[in-house]
């Protein structure tokens, strides 16, 4: 049997972390799931991250940089237009190959809202902070323009906004979106 690292274990829990959080939240997802998940005791697990919170943390940004990973290299040599569709087809894919990724999204947004309300600022901080970098990941793609990243990024909320309702493929809520970003049909846009 071959004995992983504590990278390895690491990066173990943080799949497990978004695969537990991102269906029960932050609340409603115990430490003792994800340790039962990854095959590892609880103690193990504090001794790889130093709490809940911590581990959510990783989970929710590791997930804000699998987006900006994705979008950037599917951004990668276009510019405006094209750009565009190539960026909202790799969503498309993503959030749709791994459910798990939207979920995970919504999950920190509501954990955001609520450790503010709390007088807890240092989550929100880091989030935002993620948020940056995906704006930053599709901005000059698309020309470094603030009006066309905005209406980019509202596009992107919306889809996971209605994904995560679970609207289905080929609902007319889906009918005005980017006609390359529509749910349900092939990420590639050639019908395959």
């Amino acid at each position: 049997m071959v004995r992983m690292s504590a990278d390895e274990r690491r990066e173990g829990v943080i799949r497990a972390a978004i695969a537990e959080f991102s269906q029960k939240g932050y609340y409603g997802t115990s430490t003792e799931a994800i340790a039962k998940r990854v095959g590892v005791s609880q103690p193990y697990l504090f001794r790889l991250f130093p709490g809940k919170k911590a581990i959510f943390a990783a989970a929710s940004l590791r997930c804000v940089d699998d987006v900006c990973r994705v979008l950037g290299e599917a951004g990668e040599g276009f510019e405006g237009e094209e750009a565009v569709h190539a960026m909202a087809r790799a969503y498309v894919r993503l959030i749709q190959e791994q459910p798990e990724r939207l979920l995970m999204q919504m999950q920190t947004y509501t954990a955001v809202a609520a450790a503010e309300a709390e007088g807890d600022h240092e989550f929100g901080e880091a989030v935002r902070a993620g948020w940056m970098r995906l704006w930053e990941t599709v901005y000059l793609p698309l020309g470094a323009d603030d009006a066309e990243t905005t209406v980019f990024l509202a596009y992107g909320m919306l889809i996971n906004t209605l994904a995560a309702m679970g609207f289905p493929p080929g609902h007319r809520v889906w009918q005005a979106m980017y006609p390359s970003a529509r749910v349900g049909e092939p990420a590639d846009g050639q019908g395959n």
